[in-house]
C-alpha cells in the first residue's frame, strides 16, 4: 500500500469514528438514557469532562475581567459580608456549614475553604460574575456592580486558612443592600 492510499484510509476511519461517536452521543441525548436525576452522581467521566471543561473555560475567558484592583482591608470586609449573605449558604466558610437544602446539588458546590486557593482571583471574579451553567453557580455580573465582585474575589482569596474565630468576626450580612435582594 502506498502512503496516498495509507493516509486516504486513515483519513477515512477517523471520518468514520467521528460519525459513529455522532450517532452514539445523539441516541444517548434523544433517548434521554443519561440520568440526570441530581439525587444520582455523574459517571466519573462526565464529572470528569465537566470539571475540566469548567477550569479551562473560566481560566480563557478570566484574562477578558480586566486588571485586578489592589485588594484592600476594606474592599476583603466587604467581600466577607456580601460572601456570608449569597455564598455562604452553598460554599460555606471555615467553622460555617452549608444550608441543608444546598447538599442537594449535583455537582455539589466546592467548599472555597480548600478550593478557592486553585483560582487565579480574576478566575473568581469571573466566575461569580458570570456563573457556571449546569451546576446551580448563578451569575451575580447582571445585579452587582464590578467592585462588588472583585471584593467577594479578595475576599474568597482570604478563605484557604482562615480561622473560625476571623470568619465569625467579620460582618454577618451586607448592610448596603448591594446583593440584590
Amino acid at each position: 500500500m502506498d502512503r496516498k492510499s495509507f493516509s486516504a484510509g486513515v483519513g477515512l476511519g477517523i471520518v468514520g469514528f467521528i460519525l459513529v461517536l455522532l450517532v452514539v452521543v445523539l441516541a444517548i441525548v434523544y433517548s434521554g438514557a443519561y440520568n440526570i436525576a441530581a439525587t444520582v452522581d455523574h459517571t466519573p467521566f462526565v464529572r470528569w469532562a465537566f470539571s475540566t471543561t469548567m477550569h479551562n473555560s473560566a481560566r480563557d475567558r478570566a484574562v477578558s475581567a480586566g486588571a485586578q484592583p489592589e485588594f484592600s482591608q476594606s474592599m476583603v470586609e466587604r467581600g466577607a459580608a456580601e460572601y456570608k449573605s449569597m455564598c455562604q449558604h452553598c460554599h460555606a466558610g471555615p467553622g460555617a456549614e452549608r444550608s441543608a437544602w444546598a447538599e442537594g446539588m449535583l455537582p455539589q458546590p466546592p467548599h472555597l475553604i480548600e478550593a478557592a486557593s486553585e483560582w487565579e482571583p480574576n478566575e473568581i471574579f469571573w466566575l461569580v460574575k458570570h456563573g457556571v451553567k449546569m451546576t446551580g453557580m448563578p451569575a451575580f455580573g447582571p445585579t452587582h456592580d464590578d467592585d462588588t465582585l472583585w471584593s467577594i474575589a479578595a475576599f474568597v482569596q482570604q478563605l484557604p486558612g482562615m480561622t473560625a474565630q476571623r470568619y465569625a468576626a467579620y460582618e454577618g450580612e451586607a448592610s448596603n443592600g448591594s446583593h440584590g435582594d
